[in-house]
């Protein structure tokens, strides 16, 4: 087995973010990744209501066309790993800005709706074999910001339901999932390319989608590193 440097926290054109899937595979094959997950947003129903404008003009993946997503992830995946030896693992980040969670969904199959609440959600993901963190759930020290509050709210009776939960999140590190021993990775919440130096994950496993899942779980090789730029296996 490798040390695999991971990103699994990525937005692109499908959302907010400002490079298309195929950019972010040579942004980060570039840069010597073995595994990324583009995981853009989709955004819960009442938030696109009291936002008062079509989904086709907000900054989110409009969930009707979740299986053209999942054909550019795809292609992505493959332009990925024949160029560059790098695993894409498609996903999204279910994003509930009305009652403030937001959580991944890595290697999901089938569209699952924000609507739902964290419990549904989550077995829903597991449902699909698929992989679930809690994003951000601790105030972000460079915005003031806390999306995911009602997670870290109940974090508690939340400790164990989810795969892993975000230690780290671009700059930020929440110390609070370290003391409590949750299950951790480390992100960067791509959107653009500065967002690139930020916190990642190593995880000790075969590069496959299975291993690198039953890493996740199993939490027992994780470490973080903060990447500031260059190619990593140079």
């Amino acid at each position: 087995m490798q040390w695999l440097y991971c990103d699994f926290h990525i937005h692109t054109t499908w959302s907010d973010g400002v490079f298309s899937p195929v950019e972010v595979v040579k942004l980060y094959g570039e840069a010597g990744f073995d595994v990324i997950a583009i995981t853009d947003h989709v955004l819960d129903t009442a938030s696109i209501e009291r936002s008062g404008r079509p989904v086709s003009e907000l900054s989110v993946m409009d969930s009707s066309r979740f299986d053209a997503y999942q054909e550019s992830l795809w292609t992505a995946a493959r332009n990925a790993w024949e160029t560059y030896g790098m695993l894409l693992i498609p996903g999204v980040e279910l994003t509930n800005n009305t009652s403030r969670y937001h959580i991944l969904a890595l290697d999901i199959k089938q569209n699952i709706s924000p609507d739902l609440t964290v419990e549904e959600i989550v077995d829903n993901i597991r449902r699909q074999q698929g992989i679930s963190v809690a994003c951000h759930p601790f105030i972000r020290n460079h915005s003031g910001d806390d999306p995911s509050y009602y997670l870290w709210k109940n974090h508690e009776r939340f400790a164990t339901l989810f795969d892993a939960w975000e230690v780290a999140n671009r700059d930020d590190l929440f110390n609070v999932v370290g003391l409590k021993k949750f299950n951790y990775i480390a992100n960067s919440d791509f959107h653009e390319e500065r967002h690139l130096l930020s916190w990642k994950t190593l995880l000790r496993c075969e590069k496959n989608p299975e291993s690198v899942k039953a890493a996740i779980r199993d939490n027992d090789r994780v470490s973080l590193f903060l990447y500031r730029g260059g190619n990593i296996k140079a």
